[in-house]
């Protein structure tokens, strides 16, 4: 599988290092240095010279990178790549170059247990502590205890949790979080809308309970007879990609979303829609050229969801023309400012409730150019949080926790809806 597992710093040395298998020798390194890190041309992310491939991943100020002579799978190599920083960054903080010089003994002793020979083992984190710590040492009583429930972890079936996990109040905390993606043309007409969420849980669960998990799924809503009037509110999912610990059988066949939590907080399932979006704004630019000196700005803003409601730190970005001498502008709520760093208005609204509609009127006065170059009116771009709303429409049905003690569990459901990349044309 892998043949040898490199990290080097930007300038291009090699600060850690592990042949895996004798099919490489050490002066590998300087290859994908000159290659690839010398090489500005180089994008792609796997490069194959020769009958080598290095595959690499950017991150902070390093290189991630690992060297095959096989056919391998590369989804499996960078999967791994991406967990070797994620590693990182539960011992560390921070993965960075400071960290990999003041931790280089460490990054070893880990590599030696998430790869065997060159192939993946466990990295999960919480394991890896259990057993490969910066803390003093232990004593003797204590290691031989913990090595018992090192075995069981590594090698059971739940490797991402223990099983004599206790709490005084068991609970469940689910956040449903989304972030809606929008391109409105000068006409008014969405050219793009999409949705890509997350479900991220924190579970303080005793012992090892099995949790089932329903949404308003589409698909899982047809399929029973007893739901089908119900279908109205329900949410066609496009794809969506799960954390290690759900069953995905189950949720092949009946949608069902069953799962033995890690202890603490993880990512569920990510997930991405485009069908019936629900668009938290909507934005109705005016934007009038008078002549060649000035340019007059009427932006309306008005908030699509229920007056119950509000969004918290709306910031839009109204571009100006590069040769703005000045901006006078006035809001009907919030505060304005022209920016001149970032050749643009800058409109902030702390709080917006729903159903709510504000204006900003405003003229920019422009400088003669010695060459008229048009102004090319780049998007309106948004900035928003609207809390215990969801722009797919994305409901938590159900959250069941079952464990042998049958004890009783509180849970808590969050929804919040930002923007990503939420821009209107004018």
């Amino acid at each position: 599988m892998i043949s040898a597992f490199f990290i080097y710093n930007q300038k291009g040395e090699v600060l850690i290092s592990r042949l895996y298998r004798q099919d490489l020798k050490r002066s590998i390194a300087d290859i994908f240095r000159i290659q690839v890190i010398s090489n500005t041309d180089v994008r792609s992310p796997i490069i194959t010279l020769g009958s080598t491939s290095f595959f690499h991943v950017r991150h902070e100020n390093l290189y991630i990178v690992a060297l095959t002579k096989w056919n391998a799978n590369a989804a499996l190599i960078f999967e791994f790549c991406y967990r070797v920083i994620n590693v990182g960054r539960s011992y560390f903080g921070k993965f960075d170059e400071e960290a990999v010089k003041a931790n280089f003994v460490l990054i070893y002793e880990l590599l030696d247990e998430v790869l065997d020979f060159g192939y993946p083992q466990n990295s999960e984190a919480d394991t890896l502590k259990m057993y490969i710590t910066t803390e003093s040492v232990k004593s003797e009583r204590a290691v031989m205890e913990d090595s018992a429930k090192i075995t069981i972890q590594a090698t059971g079936a739940t490797s991402w949790r223990r099983s004599d996990v206790k709490y005084r109040k068991n609970e469940a905390f689910i956040d449903v979080i989304e972030s809606v993606n929008l391109l409105l043309s000068a006409q008014g007409n969405v050219l793009r809308a999409d949705v890509a969420g997350q479900i991220m849980m924190r579970a303080y669960l005793s012992g090892t309970p099995e949790c089932k998990f329903g949404l308003n799924d589409k698909v899982l809503l047809e399929k029973d007879p007893s739901n089908r009037r119900k279908t109205s509110n329900t949410v066609e999912i496009d794809d969506c990609q799960f954390h290690q610990c759900v069953k995905l059988g189950k949720f092949d066949s009946d949608r069902t979303i069953s799962f033995i939590p890690p202890d603490g907080e993880f990512e569920l399932m990510r997930y991405r829609t485009s069908d019936n979006i629900n668009l938290p704004f909507k934005v109705h630019p005016v934007v009038t050229e008078i002549g060649k000196s000035k340019i007059e700005y009427r932006i309306v803003v008005k908030a699509n969801f229920s007056p119950k409601l509000y969004a918290n730190n709306v910031v839009l970005n109204i571009p100006t023309p590069l040769n703005t001498a000045g901006v006078t502008c006035t809001a009907s709520s919030g505060k304005a400012k022209y920016v001149p760093a970032e050749n643009s208005i800058v409109w902030k609204i702390p709080r917006f409730q729903g159903q709510s509609e504000f204006t900003l009127t405003g003229e920019a006065n422009l400088t003669a150019m010695t060459h008229k170059k048009a102004w090319s009116r780049p998007p309106i771009s948004m900035d928003f949080q609207v809390l215990m709303f969801t722009s797919s429409g994305l409901l938590v049905r159900f959250l069941k926790v079952f464990e042998k003690n049958n004890y009783q569990s509180v849970k808590w459901v969050r929804y919040m809806t930002k923007a990503g990349n939420y821009q209107v044309r004018f």
